[in-house]
């Protein structure tokens, strides 16, 4: 089994940064990468934000382009997301995933869920 817990959510003003954590355990993930999504209230699911395994590439949402960065800490088997110039847009659940396909914008191709955690971001 595969374990993904987040961490760092919070409330914070317009303008202002907050970290997101994802910690993985358990056995090795497969797939291609990871990746995180986000859930605003009555809307769908989205794509945020995704780290290949290999090499490294990273894919960004064209929201948060610019604004956010993903990494990676192999040693700790955690992985990041560092949100800076926070809109009031950006308030959801942020959920991290891991082994994704090719695609890794693509939340289907994912087999492993974090709890998600609450980014509030007030105006």
């Amino acid at each position: 089994q595969v374990q993904l817990v987040e961490s760092g959510g919070g409330l914070v003003q317009a303008g202002g940064s907050l970290r997101l954590s994802c910690a993985t355990s358990g056995r090795t993930v497969g797939g291609y990468g990871m990746g995180w999504f986000r859930q605003a209230p009555g809307k769908e699911r989205e794509f945020v934000a995704a780290i290949a395994w290999s090499g490294g590439s990273t894919y960004y949402a064209d929201s948060v382009k610019g604004r956010f960065t993903i990494s990676k800490d192999y040693a700790k088997n955690t992985f990041y997301l560092q949100m800076n110039s926070l809109k009031s847009e950006d308030t959801a659940v942020y959920y991290c995933a891991a082994g994704g396909g090719l695609r890794l914008e693509n939340s289907a191709a994912y087999g492993y869920w974090g709890q998600g955690t609450q980014v509030t971001v007030s105006s």
